[in-house]
């Protein structure tokens, strides 16, 4: 009975997912694939306008017109055929390919550069900015878009796969992207974009080739089965170390993403007050150290208590070494004056320094006059105690004061002093014997005695 109903799952799904009988011949697959891959005259012609197109599309930050764009360009054409000629062993067609995809991608960059460098626009976009940080996703989406192109081409009912594969690949907007970090001299820019053309064009590539092994293309009659090993292990290799990059930039990714959700958290969870509402954050990282920082407005609240209390709950959200900052405007200024009017940071962090001089200063005084009291309060407090232990002073007052040298490089030096009206005569060693005493009973440091007569 079980083995029974196992056979019958596994004969529901060979049923629906087998390609027995949906396949066209190789020789017909092949010649739809090879059909694609010149790029003479119209190709070329219809590549240059779809690169104008994308490029508008990019400048103008319009996503209909990139997608329409996408599906004019002939681009998967040659790479497609790149996957061809690796899994048949068909070289000739495997340089042909290469040949017409570098040219390709080459005039495209060339007219994009032309277009960003006679634009007006030359604003950062976020459609421009999406094509300069290519992840392992990306991979993913060549891998997978390559495939459904393979599998298109080799069936009889191939729809419009070939156009959605064109899509979701987005050959076009990278090299766009590549254009505009030339034209503007932003070689990140060139770099990131050519980079994700790179791994879409490989995986596409790498997909078909498997592809074509899993539908058991037969290769080449003529073909040298060393030579064909060798450029395995050189599609292999591209297809690693193409992917390593992204990983990386994956990591970062995802690192980033989860440190703006725990910032975000945080801000709503701990920033909240009755008379003060967060207006923004800015959640970022540089030279490895993490930063957040939140504008606020309404009631000024104390900055140095704020972050007093806010930086001990940082550790609860993960986000433990953050440099944590506030930015407050005035109580009669519009939310939209603090943050257009000029000069408000500068304003802010002027007060803030003058601020915290001042409270510097007042904590100084304020230590003077504890000292200051003190002294006053201990000369009446040793004095019954003096006249007994010490009979010959009749009169002793106590005072803190601050000894400078003449020199400039010396530093001044605080002292206890205290200042005795003796009868008769004081010598030294009662003098040393009462400031060892004062030092004991009062609990200074140091304590130098001084005689008037």
């Amino acid at each position: 009975m079980k083995p029974n109903f196992v056979s019958k799952v596994s004969e529901f799904f060979v049923n629906y997912f087998s390609l027995s009988g949906q396949l066209v011949s190789q020789a017909e697959a092949e010649a739809n694939i090879r059909e694609g891959v010149s790029f003479r005259g119209p190709n070329i012609l219809i590549l240059i306008l779809a690169i104008f197109i994308a490029s508008l599309g990019l400048n103008t930050n319009s996503t209909a017109v990139i997608i329409g764009a996408m599906l004019i360009s002939p681009l998967m054409g040659p790479i497609i055929g790149i996957g061809l000629g690796v899994g048949i062993h068909d070289f000739a067609l495997l340089k042909r390919c290469v040949r017409n995809l570098v040219m390709a991608a080459g005039f495209s960059v060339i007219a994009s550069t032309i277009y960003f460098l006679i634009s007006p626009v030359n604003e950062q976009h976020s459609e421009l900015l999406a094509r300069t940080s290519p992840t392992i996703y990306d991979v993913l989406i060549g891998f997978f878009g390559g495939g459904a192109g393979i599998i298109a081409l080799g069936s009889t009912s191939k729809g419009n796969v070939i156009p959605g594969v064109a899509i979701a690949t987005a050959l076009m907007p990278p090299l766009c992207t590549a254009g505009y970090g030339l034209a503007t001299l932003q070689m990140n820019y060139f770099l990131g974009a050519f980079y994700l053309f790179v791994i879409n064009s490989i995986y596409i590539a790498f997909a078909t080739f498997i592809g074509v092994k899993l539908m058991k293309y037969k290769g080449v009659p003529t073909a040298d089965n060393d030579r064909a090993v060798r450029v395995r292990r050189i599609v292999y290799s591209l297809a690693v170390l193409t992917m390593l990059p992204s990983i990386y930039l994956t990591y970062n990714m995802l690192r980033d993403s989860k440190f703006q959700a725990e910032a975000a958290r945080f801000v709503q969870d701990e920033c909240s007050f009755p008379d003060t509402q967060v207006l923004s954050r800015k959640a970022y990282a540089k030279d490895g150290v993490k930063y957040l920082t939140i504008t606020l407005i309404g009631r000024t609240l104390p900055v140095d208590s704020l972050r007093l209390a806010l930086e001990s709950r940082l550790k609860f959200y993960g986000l433990a070494g953050t440099r944590l900052s506030f930015i407050q405007g005035g109580d009669g200024m519009s939310s939209g004056d603090k943050l257009s009017a000029p000069g408000v940071g500068d304003i802010y962090r002027i007060a803030q320094n003058t601020i915290t001089r001042q409270q510097t200063t007042i904590d100084s005084l304020r230590t003077l006059l504890a000292v200051s009291r003190q002294s006053v309060i201990d000369a009446p407090e040793v004095s019954p105690e003096i006249k007994v232990v010490f009979p010959k002073i009749s009169k002793i007052g106590i005072s803190t004061t601050v000894f400078a040298a003449p020199s400039d490089d010396a530093a001044a030096d605080t002292a206890t002093v205290a200042i005795i009206h003796t009868k008769g005569r004081f010598p030294e060693a009662e003098r040393k014997r009462l400031a060892e005493y004062l030092e004991a009973r009062l609990g200074y440091k140091k304590v130098s005695v001084i005689e008037m007569q």
